[in-house]
């Protein structure tokens, strides 16, 4: 089934029944170093200073729908996908099954501050050291996501949160413990940015087709499963020695920024030094 957005489309079907799953890519992939993270994203919200009248505790209240508690009868869903198809400019349509489900396309970005980890090319496998095989040790790459990923996914409206996540990290090959992402809902009101973190059972379509096509309202966003302290035992060897060299790196390289400055501004006090004439 194609999702008609005009990218670049790879198709995949799972052999889970409640949906099947369309692929269309809006950025390249390919390896990066780490970009500094959306800072609207590492909290749940983003106050603005304004002078403008801000809305009362009880407006704010009354503003916070819980898309996905909405119960709709059959009558309801069928008006909402009208609605919903009327509001869009492409062809990503939703269509509504005799059962009452319905099937559309759900568009996630992926905001990862760490790299992933997927298996190491094939040819890693072939023989090694003069003709030795290799060992069954596993080997695994890690390497960032570019920055503002972002995948089209065609599922059913019986689709859970958790079936989204183990979906998008099997497009990218990743085989990192699912359980370390999470899916969250992003919306935008007066001017702040908030962020709320699906439960697994909860059904990212729902929420799409109450609130409708736009990505202000709601748009739908994958990013590491913070739970405060980072638990460093749920990450296998490979991921630590990863993380050691990329930090070893990382340290480097700040140690040779500060060496340079410090001889930059050596140099000039010399400089200053031999051009001043004695008092």
């Amino acid at each position: 089934m194609s999702d008609g957005g005009g990218d670049e489309q790879t198709q995949t079907q799972t052999q889970t029944p409640s949906f099947e799953m369309t692929w269309g890519s809006t950025t390249s992939s390919g390896y990066c170093s780490q970009e500094d993270s959306d800072s609207e994203l590492e909290l749940y919200f983003t106050a603005r200073t304004s002078f403008a009248r801000k809305p009362t505790r009880r407006e704010k209240k009354d503003e916070q729908i819980e898309w996905g508690k909405q119960e709709l009868s059959i009558s309801e869903i069928e008006q909402k996908v009208k609605e919903y198809n009327a509001q869009i400019n492409s062809n990503l349509f939703m269509a509504l099954n005799k059962d009452g489900s319905y099937t559309g396309f759900i568009k996630v970005q992926f905001k990862l501050v760490r790299p992933v980890s997927v298996p190491p090319p094939r040819k890693s496998t072939a023989t090694q050291d003069g003709g030795r095989r290799a060992t069954g040790m596993k080997r695994r790459t890690s390497f960032y996501l570019p920055k503002d990923t972002a995948k089209h996914l065609h599922i059913s409206s019986r689709t859970r949160a958790r079936e989204v996540i183990e979906a998008l990290l099997n497009k990218f090959t990743v085989v990192d413990n699912p359980h370390k992402f999470a899916l969250f809902e992003r919306s935008e009101r007066h001017g702040q940015v908030y962020l709320r973190k699906l439960a697994d059972d909860e059904r990212p379509l729902q929420l799409r087709l109450c609130a409708g096509p736009s990505e202000k309202v709601l748009s739908l966003v994958l990013k590491e499963n913070e739970t405060g302290e980072v638990n460093w035992d749920a990450f296998s060897m490979p991921e630590l020695q990863n993380f050691l060299r990329i930090l070893q790196r990382e340290e480097e390289e700040h140690i040779k920024q500060i060496v340079q400055r410090y001889a930059r501004a050596r140099e000039k006090m010399t400089e200053a030094l031999a051009g001043s004439t004695p008092g």
